[in-house]
């Protein structure tokens, strides 16, 4: 390594906290909106350096609505009592049904209840919300009846800045596990949100399986982003045996933070997610981790140590556009 301050090696986990109420963990063994809520394009971004304490959410959703909002909102009060900026919710943090006609049954526009109600947790609680993975009836809902996998972003004011709709569709057949087919009852979305600015740094959306595709992840990167986010509800097979070493992969090859909500436990008789959400830094070290069973994790975000890796090890700058091409950015952005 070249001069300057060493790259640490950084513990591995840091601040993991169980829900107060002890719970034995969760079983693994299977697996349109209006203008009003359109995203601000200049969020205001609360005072101080970027940066700070981030909070990960790990919960175990089912189709009861209202018990994974008492989940829910207590881990984020909980979080902005620790000190944290921003709080990072999972993919189906609103609910996770039966079955796919359950999901459309249960399904709500981003003027619904649901997201009301973040938005005023948001405004009370003091701090900013990712929002993974919510399940929204958007404004083609009467035409097509077929919902959006939608990622909001909330300010501390309440306000929606962002919103991307899942791109990849999670279609799966795993031997010994019920099929999954997102695609039969979800919409895919059509573009690659430019990254947001935020109290703890410039943040990329994703959601789930949009990680196992680098491409997205090198966009988010060209475009800008200091923050990666996956928030999601793996399965156990796929979890146990891809998680941790794809959000690790993505953190180092595009020396960002990778922030992973995630599901743990079973939702139903016919799924389980694998949990262990975790902060990933740009070396690659995992900061904080969950386990299994509902809680938090807390991690640092520090941007003078993202720009150390960057410049002691400047990938980005050696990639060989001319040989095997560009990478297309998020609209308005040069290629990475």
């Amino acid at each position: 390594m070249g001069g300057g301050r060493r790259l640490r090696v950084a513990p591995r986990a840091l601040l993991c906290c169980p829900p107060r109420a002890s719970r034995a963990p969760q079983s693994s063994s299977t697996a349109g909106s209006p203008a009003a809520m359109a995203a601000s394009p200049a969020p205001a971004v609360s005072p101080g350096p970027p940066g700070g304490l981030v909070a990960v959410a790990q919960v175990t959703s089912t189709a009861d609505k209202e018990h994974n909002w008492r989940q829910c909102s207590a881990l984020v009060r909980r979080a902005a009592a620790m000190g944290a900026r921003a709080v990072f919710l999972p993919e189906g943090f609103d609910f996770i049904g039966d079955s796919a006609q359950h999901s459309l049954q249960l399904a709500e526009p981003l003027h619904g209840d649901t997201v009301g109600r973040y938005r005023q947790l948001a405004r009370e609680c003091d701090v900013w919300l990712s929002l993974g993975g919510f399940h929204e009836r958007g404004q083609d809902w009467d035409s097509t009846g077929r919902i959006y996998n939608c990622h909001l972003l909330l300010d501390n004011s309440g306000s929606v800045v962002a919103l991307y709709r899942k791109l990849h569709l999670f279609d799966a057949a795993l031997p010994g596990q019920p099929a999954l087919s997102e695609s039969s009852f979800t919409n895919p979305g059509q573009e690659l949100l430019p990254p947001i600015d935020t109290p703890v740094g410039k943040v990329g959306l994703a959601v789930c399986y949009d990680l196992r595709f680098p491409e997205l992840a090198q966009a988010l990167r060209g475009a800008g982003a200091q923050i990666l986010t996956f928030p999601s509800a793996f399965t156990v097979p796929t979890g146990a045996a891809h998680w941790e070493v794809l959000l690790r992969a993505r953190a180092i090859e595009c020396q960002c933070y990778v922030v992973a909500a995630a599901q743990t436990g079973r939702h139903n008789a016919a799924r389980a997610s694998f949990g262990h959400s975790l902060v990933a830094d740009p070396w690659g070290t995992v900061v904080a981790q969950c386990h299994e069973g509902p809680g938090l994790c807390l991690a640092h975000i520090d941007l003078p140590y993202l720009e150390q890796v960057r410049r002691q090890l400047p990938v980005h700058g050696h990639r060989r556009g001319d040989i095997y091409g560009t990478l297309t950015g998020t609209p308005g952005t040069p290629g990475t």
